[in-house]
């Protein structure tokens, strides 16, 4: 499809953020992957997110989001805790799990 803006304002954000921190008992102990390129929204909420609450801030590498087996070992080895998937995208990382 064609590109789009988004405009995110701070206030919203910020709700955003300290909603999902209490609705989800998030704190200084989570470990939150970033994998999502910075074009997209989702990518403030894991960027800002753990930095807020104290958190971790563990960044898979470039293109990394495309790779199931990477992220798999790459989410064991830096024992994440929180994690943003697309649906396809969780449909492919659940198949890639080894068995």
């Amino acid at each position: 499809g064609q590109p789009k803006g988004v405009m995110l304002t701070h206030g919203g954000m910020s709700n955003r953020l300290c909603w999902m921190a209490a609705h989800y008992g998030m704190d200084e102990n989570e470990i939150v992957l970033q994998k999502t390129t910075y074009t997209f929204d989702v990518s403030v909420w894991e960027l800002f997110l753990p930095l807020m609450i104290g958190g971790i801030l563990c960044f898979a590498k470039p293109g990394g989001e495309k790779d199931p087996e990477y992220l798999y070992r790459l989410i064991d080895e830096q024992k994440v805790t929180t994690l943003h998937f697309v649906p396809s995208m969780l449909a492919a990382f659940l198949h890639a799990l080894p068995e």
